[in-house]
């Protein structure tokens, strides 16, 4: 392992999935950056686990008037042997407010990855305001 070069792909791929849900337009783009099993915990949000359930809470969540979200991870520690690794991040969400007006909540991020086939997909991902 190249923890360097690992490191590299990891915040690339990791950015990659920021812009594709960021932008907002392909649920399944954004889903494949998720493990089968993955665990999603938001702040005040039951715990949404598995692909079919993370599916119907992305769809819903582009149906709220002017939700968008983004975020940028910066710290990356990788387990002993490569195949895990978290990291630390900042994230930002948006939306519409009852008054129509937009509204951002900025949050810290805690994802955990798991390396599965050659490929890096997260399995946990959790955060807080």
């Amino acid at each position: 392992m190249n923890q360097r070069n690992d490191r590299a792909l990891l915040l690339q791929r990791d950015a990659e999935w920021s812009a594709a849900a960021s932008d907002g337009t392909d649920v399944e783009r954004i889903l494949s950056f998720w493990t089968e099993d993955a665990v999603v915990i938001g702040p005040g949000l039951p715990t949404i686990s598995g692909k079919a359930a993370l599916r119907q809470y992305v769809t819903e969540s582009f149906r709220i008037p002017g939700f968008r979200i983004s975020w940028k991870s910066s710290e990356v520690t990788f387990s002993p042997d490569g195949n895990m690794a978290y990291m630390i991040g900042r994230n930002s969400v948006t939306m519409d407010g009852p008054d129509g007006q937009s509204t951002s909540a900025e949050g810290r991020a805690v994802t955990i990855w798991r390396k599965e086939q050659g490929e890096w997909r997260c399995s946990v991902d959790i955060w807080n305001s």
